[in-house]
């Protein structure tokens, strides 16, 4: 895992632990709401520009919820490793563009070229894959 972005903080609780997850997310009258969103790992590209402000997680056989994804004004202060690993420039240059994780030095660490590359993990063209030979 690669993480050039500074302020955000990587965790690892999810890990390969079965469990729920739960969605705290701003409602167009602009109350928050939380909702539960089932036990496979959410994508960030599945809410509105601006919506989603913290995922949360709980692992089977806990009583309590940890966050994994947390956003502060304009900034993602946390966000767990299992999910970073799903994060697609893609989704950052549509949905959250506003916010710190728009680095440009981020996506270079990783090799990232085109909207589809992974933003926390290396990317590997496939002119570079034989090179090593």
């Amino acid at each position: 895992m690669i993480n050039k972005i500074k302020g955000l903080t990587l965790v690892n609780w999810i890990g390969d632990n079965k469990g729920t997850f739960q969605a705290i997310v701003k409602v167009p009258a602009g109350f928050m709401t939380a909702y539960e969103i089932g036990d496979k790992l959410p994508a960030l590209n599945r809410w509105k520009k601006g919506a989603l402000q913290s995922i949360q997680f709980r692992a089977e056989g806990a009583n309590h919820w940890m966050t994994v994804f947390a956003k502060k004004g304009t900034k993602i202060v946390l966000l767990d490793e299992k999910i970073a690993e799903t994060v697609e420039v893609g989704t950052i240059n549509s949905l959250f563009y506003n916010t710190n994780l728009m680095d440009h030095n981020q996506y270079k660490a990783v090799n990232a070229k085109t909207w589809a590359d992974k933003v926390f993990v290396m990317n590997y063209s496939y002119e570079n894959q034989f090179s090593v030979l």
